[in-house]
């Protein structure tokens, strides 16, 4: 037996040899052809589908097929907008020193998240729009692609390959190999793919490798698992409740995630006479993920597992024919659109606990429209959005605009002034220390006097000289003596205000109010 693995020796190297999915392969080739004609509308298509029905090499043998050379970018390279820019905008602008174009596949295009692959989504979609290469985007989930990347692109739908097909090509490897497969073996190993070419190849070469007795495949068979389509379909439109509850069993998904799905799709497939009793069901077994949740008591999944699954599919009494095309849960999508103004709020609501001291929970549920008031005020507006730091997303938040608005830019830009003049204020304090600026007496300039540590000026007797650094020489001279003053601030041509000393010596912050 050779070391490689079967799944690349065996890899299409022709469109023609794609197996299972001729219509896909059809789209593809008319959108390759558009290339030669100039650039198409759609720049980028996008390949999704399940894993293992060839999806890569699909696009591999469409570049070999059309001369075109190849740049791959796969899972494991970063994708954040800087490398994307990199790599694969770089790719999709340069031509080849041969004149022939280059292919930009970029894998799992549908996985983009967490801070390694921050900004890469949008890096993506400004690929798409203004790429002169052509680009393939490789997807499982179509719908986990953000909707400018969709819009942008053309999408060529992967299915299942039956059991039947790859049977047959097993059969063709097994024969090429010149290896001892049974049609026992096949026909176990077909079965347990869920039309899965990829898993299945390999499963025969560990299979075959493993010395296993003819007909016997032990560790060559996966456990493979139930795609959550066809977990909802066997749920909704199965008649078997006890397949209905292994089912739910199988996934890799939780309870939690399992009640979207069939909450999204029990419409499209029950009656109006089922559904209020479908979603009765539903509802209960959402009662027992509430409990889960405050309990902490994950033993009750298993009620609502059951609730969800055989309750709901013992809800039905007329059998909907025809194709349902289910659909991901709306309410992640619509979370995902919230998600950014969701942010601002907590945002908000955190900085009004931590001034207010209380819990950021509070804040948002009972103070968000007060601070809302404070900031409509003319005068205590500016002030209370300097104080608590607020971005321009947040004041829109809480005057109920748009952060485009001209109110939102002036009262933005009055705290930034604030927060300016508190910064210069403070920055002069701390260059002056612990003194004082007075008015000396014989010259009219400002003169420095050191305080005490109890804060009071240093007390010199009567008619004493003072000796003062002159800013333009840099000589020393005599200071002359004090000459008292009632109001310095008059002299100084200033105007009372809230930043002026109060008796006591404090210096007022712009904050107070």
């Amino acid at each position: 037996m050779t070391a490689t693995k079967w799944t690349e020796k065996y890899r299409p190297r022709r469109l023609k040899e794609v197996l299972g999915n001729g219509k896909a392969v059809s789209e593809m080739e008319a959108w390759a052809r558009s290339w030669e004609r100039g650039v198409p509308e759609k720049r980028a298509v996008v390949l999704y589908g399940p894993p293992g029905v060839g999806k890569t090499s699909a696009a591999l043998a469409l570049a070999e097929e059309m001369g075109w050379d190849e740049i791959e970018m796969n899972a494991s390279d970063s994708r954040t907008a800087t490398a994307i820019q990199k790599v694969a905008g770089a790719a999709s602008k340069m031509t080849t020193f041969s004149g022939r174009k280059r292919l930009v596949i970029l894998d799992e295009a549908d996985n983009l998240y967490g801070s390694a692959d921050r900004g890469g989504s949008a890096a993506m979609s400004k690929l798409v729009r203004e790429t002169d290469q052509p680009v393939v985007l490789i997807a499982n989930d179509y719908y986990g692609l953000s909707k400018p990347l969709r819009e942008a692109t053309m999408g060529i739908a992967f299915r299942r390959i039956t059991k039947g097909t790859i049977a047959s090509a097993m059969r063709e490897i097994c024969r090429a190999e010149e290896a001892g497969c049974t049609p026992e073996m096949i026909e176990e190993i077909a079965d347990n793919s869920g039309g899965d070419l990829r898993s299945a190849l390999n499963d025969l070469q560990a299979a075959l490798e493993g010395a296993l007795h003819p007909g016997e495949v032990a560790t060559g068979v996966r456990d493979a698992k139930s795609s959550i389509f066809d977990a909802v379909a066997k749920i909704l439109r199965g008649s078997n409740l006890g397949e209905a509850v292994k089912v739910a069993w199988s996934l890799d998904e939780s309870p939690e995630d399992l009640i979207h799905w069939i909450d999204e799709n029990l419409p499209t497939v029950y009656g109006t006479a089922d559904l209020a009793a479908g979603y009765d069901r539903l509802s209960r077994a959402d009662v027992f993920l509430g409990r889960v949740r405050r309990r902490q008591n994950y033993g009750l999944w298993r009620y609502a597992s059951f609730m969800m699954t055989a309750g709901v599919q013992a809800a039905r009494r007329e059998k909907k024919g025809g194709y349902v095309p289910f659909r991901p849960p709306s309410y992640w999508r619509r979370m995902g659109q919230t998600k950014g103004a969701r942010q601002v709020r907590d945002s908000a609501a955190k900085k009004i606990g931590r001034h207010c001291h209380i819990s950021a929970r509070v804040a948002r549920a009972e103070m968000m429209g007060f601070f809302g008031l404070l900031l409509k005020d003319q005068k205590k507006g500016p002030r209370v959005a300097a104080l608590l730091e607020f971005t321009v997303e947040e004041i829109a938040l809480l005057l109920g605009t748009k952060p485009t608005t001209k109110k939102v830019a002036k009262l933005y830009e009055a705290a930034q002034e604030m927060i300016e003049e508190e910064r210069v204020s403070q920055i002069e304090e701390a260059w002056g220390g612990s003194q004082k600026v007075e008015v000396a007496g014989h010259r009219g300039r400002p003169r420095r006097q050191d305080k005490t540590r109890s804060g009071a000026p240093d007390e010199r007797p009567s008619g004493s000289i003072s000796m003062e650094i002159d800013p333009e020489d840099g000589k020393t001279e005599p200071a002359g003596e004090d000459e008292p003053v009632e109001n310095p601030s008059a002299d100084l041509g200033q105007d009372s205000d809230p930043t002026e000393p109060e008796k006591d010596g404090r210096q007022r912050s712009l904050f107070d109010f």
